[in-house]
């Protein structure tokens, strides 16, 4: 285990504590929001509070973890020879991560067949970069640790990619109103997905003993709360502007014909 201080105990100690109070209240805010949604939207706002719902149970599980690993006695860390469960993050984001991506297909109503090929395309590429991260990240061995790097950010490329181009054409068909949030959702995925690969070779570029456990366990926290609960809340709104507008287009339909039938 790294020696830390108790500054950079209690940094992450809080850091699990405010995730853990995010995604909860992110969890709560989505169901409910649920209802203020029309009925293609809501599958989408339910995997949304999936998503955080799943990351809260996780936190809890870090947080309590992170607690049995070290003990604060007289101002002084001492680790407890517990070692600290990083498998909790790599089981929750092989959860999550394809949901995300799932979850802005589905709120962007595409065709039941692109709809299909691309939450199955996306979603198993997002499932490999987890599984091809995970045997660099409990490594303490450099060479190994950027071999597993460079394996993950093969599928993560393709992503992006996928986001970026695959997805431009889709964009251009969405609502006036939601299109804005539909390319802000595209790049909150991207640039929040882009810390976690930064966030991973602090170890790797300098960071040593303690600082590098902080900064490792603080950086993913905070990409966490932005890849899931803020970009939750970019759904939750592409949801309710998509869901507006399809009820201001069925509205003059609706009164041209009975127009016409008086």
């Amino acid at each position: 285990m790294d020696l830390i201080t108790v500054g950079q105990f209690e940094l992450v100690y809080n850091a699990f504590s405010f995730a853990i109070a995010v995604m909860g209240a992110a969890t709560i805010f989505f169901f409910l929001g649920r209802s203020q949604v029309a009925a293609p939207y809501k599958t989408a706002l339910t995997i949304t509070g999936l998503v955080t719902l799943i990351a809260a149970y996780h936190y809890i599980r870090i947080f309590a973890s992170w607690e049995e690993s070290y003990t604060v006695v007289a101002g002084q860390v001492t680790a407890t020879g517990i070692k600290f469960n990083d498998a909790y993050r790599y089981v929750d984001w092989l959860l999550t991560v394809p949901l995300l991506l799932i979850e802005l297909i589905l709120v962007m109503r595409l065709s039941p067949a692109e709809t299909v090929a691309k939450s199955t395309k996306l979603g198993l590429l997002a499932a490999l970069m987890v599984v091809l991260g995970y045997p660099g990240e409990i490594s303490g061995v450099p060479g190994t640790r950027w071999l597993w790097w460079t394996l993950a950010m093969i599928p993560f490329l393709i992503i992006v990619y996928d986001l970026f181009f695959g997805l431009k054409k889709s964009i251009a068909s969405q609502p006036e109103s939601a299109r804005g949030l539909v390319s802000a959702a595209r790049w909150v995925t991207v640039l929040s997905w882009c810390f976690y690969p930064v966030v991973f070779i602090f170890p790797m570029i300098g960071f040593t003993g303690g600082a590098a456990t902080t900064a490792v366990q603080v950086g993913y926290t905070v990409a966490d709360i932005v890849a899931k609960a803020a970009f939750g809340v970019l759904i939750y709104m592409i949801a309710v502007r998509k869901s507006a507008a399809d009820e201001h287009a069925v509205a003059p339909a609706s009164g041209h014909k009975q127009g016409g039938n008086a």
